[in-house]
């Protein structure tokens, strides 16, 4: 039976752009995730809310009909309603939806409890989403996991999240050293791919990065890509000119951007080159499909699948989590 209903206050703002019943529904599912209540733990009545928030009837069945359909509430007749399950509320926060973050997304969920609920959004390196998306979830998750990006304004977005319920993923840049993190490594783990790979670039005679204009892929991964072949000896060229970009024989293509994979394959095909022996290509981030193109392109990659497993297991575990996904190549028929 649902235990005797206890003083429980909810903070309404009626100035606020967020409608009223979405305050109700964040207060109880926040209070619900900082366990201010709990499951058979009654709810104030419909009345007793109208009366105390000025809410019209109408919004509180709203709020309260919401929770019944996630299952975080239910209702006994003559009783009231009252907490069904301790369901919890995260927030993940990436960059752009691409392949590989498919990968992690799916990852990420399926290792989660069935009582976490998972709100993803979407910053696209443009900093005043990523402020707006922080400022909107400030309060309403249980935990934050956030694929951050450079720029000056992400620490001070970041600070008003308590360090024990923010996680960094991916990307090792404008972190504090009190942060939570998963990152994978664009240089020195690079750079070791690279050496996996050299007895296949040997087969060319020259190297060519292709770094477009548009990515936002971080710059190390260039500088480490002229370290290995200034210590091996290749003749390399760094590309950012998308729009001349044609291959040549002969060549291997280093490449960040599947955009740019999908056109070197093309050109490949208008030129009766075959990956692999005319060119080479090796790619960035692994993604379902690559093993699939062609007869399979050669790619260098973190564990985006582990990354998901570990981000699930700093929301289902209060332990510290600092930690590097490892980078491997996994060479196929284009290299």
């Amino acid at each position: 039976m649902p235990k005797e209903e206890e003083k429980f206050e909810f903070i309404i703002n009626h100035e606020s752009d967020i409608p009223k019943y979405q305050q109700l529904v964040d207060g109880i599912t926040n209070a619900i995730a900082e366990n201010i209540l709990q499951k058979g733990d009654l709810l104030p009545s419909v009345n007793v809310i109208c009366k105390t928030y000025q809410l019209s009837r109408d919004t509180v069945f709203k709020a309260y009909s919401i929770l019944k359909d996630q299952n975080v509430i239910d209702s006994v007749p003559n009783k009231g309603y009252y907490v069904a399950g301790e369901t919890r509320k995260v927030l993940l926060v990436l960059d752009t939806f691409k392949a590989y973050k498919e990968v992690l997304y799916h990852s990420f969920v399926n290792n989660l409890p069935d009582n976490v609920i998972t709100d993803v959004q979407f910053h696209h390196y443009n900093i005043d989403v990523f402020k707006t998306i922080i400022n909107n979830g400030i309060g309403k998750y249980y935990k934050y996991v956030v694929m951050n990006f450079d720029h000056a304004a992400i620490p001070p977005a970041l600070s008003a999240i308590s360090k024990d319920k923010l996680l960094l993923i991916d990307w090792n840049i404008r972190a504090e050293k009190a942060n939570n993190y998963i990152f994978q490594d664009f240089g020195s783990a690079f750079y070791d791919a690279l050496i996996d790979a050299e007895d296949l670039f040997k087969k060319y005679k020259k190297i060519v990065f292709l770094y477009p204009d548009f990515t936002n892929h971080p710059w190390e991964t260039v500088e480490y890509f002229k370290k290995f072949c200034a210590d091996f000896g290749f003749e390399n060229e760094i590309t950012t000119n998308s729009k001349k970009f044609q291959i040549e024989k002969g060549i291997a293509y280093i490449s960040v951007s599947d955009r740019i994979l999908g056109e070197f394959l093309e050109q490949c095909k208008e030129k009766d080159f075959e990956p692999g022996k005319d060119v080479g290509f090796l790619s960035y981030n692994e993604t379902p499909m690559k093993k699939f193109i062609y007869k399979g392109i050669s790619v260098v990659s973190t564990d985006f699948k582990e990354m998901g497993t570990k981000a699930a297991a700093f929301i289902t575990h209060d332990e510290e989590t600092k930690c590097y996904v490892p980078t491997k190549l996994i060479l196929r028929e284009s290299l």
